[in-house]
């Protein structure tokens, strides 16, 4: 489904996910806004997304894109911050953008070394709990909706190296009677997913490749700017061990960086996802 903005489409994708759970739950996954000021059309798709009335947003981090992002940012997400919702960080969260060559994202993941503007992260994410979104930045939590249950796991940017993987254990401990547990971080490492599929969730969403952005046709991505498989860049897919197996959706992004404004085969997007 395409939905158009104010300077060229965005892409909403509808998929549903078999869950022994949550039957009907329809949960809107958003990630790499990349927000900076005077970008109307990003702020009109969300405007829209927010008529789809989601029972849940998960928001898997960058959302900032600008050293001024954060008033602008938090204005254009008003409109989904009226639902239940939950967020981690992503490293653009932390520090506003700095010029790179892109070709460098084709000799592995991209580094942290030159850090930008620190960013006032913290005013941020307290502007996003008191809309009543919950901070999963290694930290667990649990909602009710529709009368299920929802755990949730959730892990610091990898990308940043800021994950606690050693905490993972007590978040789930921390969790009470719930009837499906979502894990939620901003980077798809395998490590990232190890860590999920050892604590039994049903669920995992991340975001952090952008799909791909360069991509050739089909959206056939080059790069993930980590160390997940290219096929696994954008999407849905099934992971296991040796106990378990879960799903992972991937979101290639709504934005990117304003030092990179190009995307090809590979449309900003948003999904919509309904357990089934």
């Amino acid at each position: 489904m395409w939905i158009a903005g104010n300077s060229g489409p965005f892409k909403l994708h509808e998929i549903e996910i078999a869950s022994s759970a949550g039957k009907g739950l329809r949960i809107l996954h958003i990630s790499d806004l990349h927000f900076a000021p005077g970008q109307a059309a990003k702020a009109d798709f969300l405007v829209r997304l927010s008529e789809l009335e989601p029972d849940l947003v998960i928001n898997t981090g960058d959302n900032l894109g600008h050293k001024d992002a954060i008033n602008p940012a938090l204005l254009a997400l008003e409109p989904l911050r009226q639902f239940p919702g939950v967020f981690v960080n992503g490293s653009n969260d932390y520090r506003a953008p700095m010029p790179r060559n892109p070709l460098r994202y084709f000799i592995g993941p991209s580094s942290n070394s030159t850090p930008g503007v620190r960013l006032d992260t913290k005013r941020f994410e307290d502007e996003l709990i008191g809309s009543g979104w919950l901070n999963l930045n290694n930290k667990a939590g649990q909602l009710e909706i529709n009368s299920t249950q929802i755990g949730f796991l959730g892990l610091n940017d990898a990308h940043e190296g800021l994950e606690d993987f050693a905490g993972l254990p007590k978040q789930t401990a921390s969790l009470k009677e719930v009837d499906i547990t979502i894990g939620v971080a901003h980077a798809p490492y395998l490590e990232v997913i190890d860590a999920f599929l050892e604590q039994r969730v049903g669920i995992m969403f991340a975001g952090h490749t952008h799909g791909g952005q360069l991509c050739l046709p089909g959206q056939k991505a080059l790069i993930t700017n980590c160390d997940l498989p290219r096929k696994y860049a954008s999407g849905l897919s099934a992971w296991s061990d040796d106990n378990h197996q879960a799903m992972l959706h991937v979101s290639a992004g709504i934005g990117c960086s304003i030092y990179a404004p190009l995307r090809i085969f590979c449309p900003p997007s948003a999904t919509l996802i309904t357990l089934s």
